[in-house]
């Protein structure tokens, strides 16, 4: 692992550790290895120079934390892991360049299943349009419902999640875990999300699940004074901060572990939730909190503006599909 400017630091490094955990000769490796043992003793008692000893106490702060969070930052997250807990301020790059060479890297996400579609009962239109800005809390609500898998042996049993999130802030407002994907689930969901928010008159976007469908759900919505919008049909990306949700809890808690019983399940997402909304910083919010960034908003005559950044990949292909 090189982490300063040495030249044949790396080698400096496998005479040191050899040396010191098998006892191998110095001479010897210096021979093997094409350097002077006077260059060798050169540089072991060199004065490391202060940036190399930074760079050190760096590589541990990425491997503690790597460790603590179960390997899921990246460089940018790590970056900003390690600035908001230490009151730092290390670029991405140098963060980047010394998990590479120190060899961590965080998981990867798993490509999403397709699934089947269903004919809905009442449908509303795409009011939201993948604008997924929102000037203030309980503007815009999305939501959705996806499985878990357990194990009981060689037995499968499934465990729903059905959870509404509140676009200003990414917060999990409301969540409900259930055995059965059925009306009941989303509807206990937006109870849930009603009593937490009573004043709420958001924007409601759902996909064309046969749950958000239904004829009460929308006597519901009209109850409450909120506008309902769809996505459409084979466009999973009109809901793609709920379809990004998934994502995230999922390639950062579920597909680490393997689930034995149901009860493991349940308090693995319910811990996780948590940890989203008041532990798991993210840059957009300058390194805030979801729950950080709710309570300042409420307790706030003008809310602070989060825009999400411009994805330029995104805009480069419409306009060269769009023009």
């Amino acid at each position: 692992m090189r982490l300063g400017r040495v030249r044949f630091e790396s080698k400096y490094l496998a005479i040191q550790y050899y040396h010191e955990e098998k006892d191998w000769s110095i001479r010897w490796m210096c021979r093997q290895l094409g350097i002077s043992k006077a260059a060798y003793y050169k540089w072991l008692h060199r004065v490391v120079p202060g940036t190399e000893r930074e760079n050190l106490l760096l590589a541990e702060l990425i491997r503690e934390y790597d460790e603590q969070y179960n390997h899921i930052l990246g460089y940018r997250r790590m970056t900003l892991w390690i600035n908001r807990l230490n009151a730092a301020q290390f670029s991405e790059n140098r963060v980047h360049r010394i998990m590479k060479a120190i060899g961590v890297h965080s998981v990867i996400r798993r490509q999403t299943r397709k699934y089947r579609k269903s004919i809905p009962e009442r449908t509303a239109e795409n009011i939201l349009k993948r604008d997924f800005n929102a000037s203030k809390p309980n503007e815009k609500w999305v939501t959705d419902v996806t499985e878990f898998k357990w194990y009981d042996g060689p037995v499968c049993h499934k465990l729903y999640l059905s959870a509404i999130l509140d676009l200003y802030d990414r917060c999990v407002v409301a969540y409900v875990l259930s055995r059965r994907n059925d009306n009941s689930l989303v509807f206990q969901t937006f109870e849930k999300a009603v009593a937490n928010n009573p004043n709420a008159k958001p924007i409601f976007h759902s996909d064309r699940g046969f749950q958000y469908t239904s004829r009460y759900f929308q006597s519901r919505l009209n109850d409450q004074g909120m506008e309902q919008s769809m996505s459409r049909v084979a466009h999973c990306v009109d809901n793609g901060p709920a379809e990004g949700f998934w994502g995230i809890i999922k390639s950062e808690m579920y597909y680490l572990q393997k689930f034995e019983s149901e009860k493991s399940l349940r308090s693995a997402i319910e811990k996780y939730i948590y940890f989203y909304n008041y532990e798991r910083f993210q840059k957009r919010f300058d390194g805030h909190t979801p729950m950080e960034i709710r309570t300042e908003a409420l307790n706030a005559i003008k809310p602070a503006l989060y825009p999400i950044p411009e994805n330029k990949r995104i805009q480069k292909y419409k306009q060269k599909y769009t023009a």
